[in-house]
């Protein structure tokens, strides 16, 4: 993929200075936040994009693969799936049903829920994940364009958005092990 030259100005700062310019100073700070984590999404995901095309998967289709690797069994209640990814299930429906058409994904009757379906990682499905998840970790996750410090902080800003808009609930504090 052959990389823009960089912009003379940001144009984030350009659109701040204009938002000032115009009066929004109580929503210019904000703007410039949401823009930029719009925009840093931007090119985090082109690059996930990047490394998952040789394997023929979107991150949408990875993200049900590497769920199902992760289980115990391999298998998991699509409920279970819609929860874990937080997508609407329809998203889940439809990208279940490609992996089922690539024969990644088998759906599996539920054990104890007549109307529940399952969806089960075939050896396929396995051995795919296995080799995006190390093209992912090498060209993407062991370097994401921050140093070790931002990225942490980073993370820690983030999830407190997340937190704070209702995305998850800090866990109960664990016992000290034995």
């Amino acid at each position: 993929m052959a990389r823009p030259r960089p912009l003379p100005i940001d144009p984030l700062a350009e659109a701040k200075r204009q938002w000032l310019a115009h009066g929004w100073t109580d929503a210019a700070d904000g703007m410039t936040a949401v823009i930029s984590v719009m925009r840093a999404q931007q090119l985090l995901l082109a690059r996930v994009d990047a490394a998952l095309k040789p394997f023929r998967l979107s991150f949408a289709r990875y993200e049900v693969l590497r769920l199902l690797a992760f289980s115990r069994a391999g298998r998991l209640p699509l409920s279970s799936v819609v929860a874990r990814l937080q997508v609407h299930a329809t998203t889940v429906t439809s990208t279940a049903e490609r992996l089922v058409r690539d024969e990644l994904v088998v759906r599996e009757p539920h054990p104890h829920d007549g109307r529940a379906a399952m969806l089960a990682l075939t050896e396929a499905g396995r051995d795919l994940v296995e080799r995006a998840t190390a093209a992912l970790n090498s060209q993407v996750f062991a370097n994401p364009g921050l140093s070790d410090e931002d990225t942490a902080d980073l993370t820690a800003i983030v999830a407190r958005l997340r937190r704070n808009a209702g995305d998850f609930t800090d866990p109960r504090p664990q016992p000290d092990p034995l």
